[in-house]
């Protein structure tokens, strides 16, 4: 085989709020669980079903764990890219456990806050008020702006 590919995309809802732990050498790991659901109608019944699964994240990415602590939480939705992992351990019994994660480290890894704009205006908002040097840009909350008006800015 000459490559092989691991990648996982996942878009989602968290289950509850992220953990966030310090490792020993003082970096920090964000985890948490998130859903994803199918929807379907059965062929025969007509009726409408949904599955649900369940993934474990981890996230290595120093810059992605700043963001998962600051801004996600229970209720979030999230579009993730990462690597499948698949762990071994052993519980209290001293049997071996796996455990297969999304991992996201290092610069092929993903997390994109989704959501509605009243949750995307909070998160700016909090963003400029630590930061009195921003500026702030709300050209989308303007409904008044005429779309001929547009034709002008184009520079071809």
């Amino acid at each position: 085989m000459v490559g092989s590919v691991n990648k996982v995309i996942l878009l989602g809802r968290l289950g509850k709020d992220p953990d966030i732990r310090s490792m020993q050498n003082g970096k920090k790991v964000a985890n948490f669980g998130i859903a994803t659901s199918k929807r379907w109608t059965d062929r025969d019944t007509q009726e409408k079903k949904e599955k649900t699964s369940w993934h474990n994240i981890v996230v290595f990415n120093e810059g992605l764990v700043g963001i998962v602590e600051q801004y996600v939480k229970k209720g979030s939705q999230i579009y993730i890219e990462g690597e499948l992992q698949t762990r071994k351990w052993q519980d209290q019994e001293g049997k071996d456990r796996y455990t297969t994660e999304v991992v996201l480290q290092g610069y092929n890894s993903n997390l994109t806050l989704l959501g509605s704009r009243n949750q995307s205006e909070s998160i700016e908002n909090q963003t400029s008020s630590m930061d009195n040097n921003s500026i702030s840009d709300d050209s989308f909350g303007d409904t008044t702006t005429d779309s001929s008006n547009l034709d002008e800015d184009i520079p071809f």
